[in-house]
């Protein structure tokens, strides 16, 4: 029998975090459409909806990793399931750049220049602001306890 028949596939073994992931990106993917739904973005506008979700988004990453790694012993499809699925599903980067070329070609790109670095500075704070106040929060919790 050829070698290669013998040998496993590398992501054999996968199918649960590989459904983790698509379940959780479904979910996190229709929460994101129904934000936009709820608070719609006029052509041309700022495109404040998708800004929050990102930012809130990013936020509960910066939670959920600090959860995952520091306080839970967490089930191995917990972080493909609520944060590469449902958070990744839910935050849209590429609608901020397709949002950033719809200003961009209104005619409003110092508009369009701020909207994408306000976006990369409020998503990165909202991580780092998110984790760090997390951690406070388990820091007194365990000095309480």
């Amino acid at each position: 029998m050829d070698e290669r028949a013998r040998r496993p596939w590398p992501w054999q073994g996968e199918w649960p975090v590989i459904g983790a992931v698509a379940v959780g990106g479904a979910l996190g993917a229709a929460a994101r459409y129904g934000a936009g739904l709820i608070w719609p973005t006029a052509d041309a506008a700022f495109p404040w909806t998708t800004l929050l979700v990102n930012v809130v988004g990013c936020a509960l990453m910066g939670v959920l990793m600090v959860l995952i790694t520091e306080a839970w012993t967490a089930h191995r499809l917990l972080r493909p399931f609520l944060g590469t699925g449902i958070l990744g599903g839910f935050t849209t980067f590429s609608t901020s750049a397709v949002d950033t070329e719809h200003l961009a070609a209104a005619g409003r790109l110092p508009l369009a220049l701020a909207y994408l670095a306000g976006t990369l500075f409020a998503a990165l704070a909202a991580v780092a602001l998110a984790s760090s106040a997390t951690r406070t929060v388990l820091d007194l919790r365990r000095r309480t306890a």
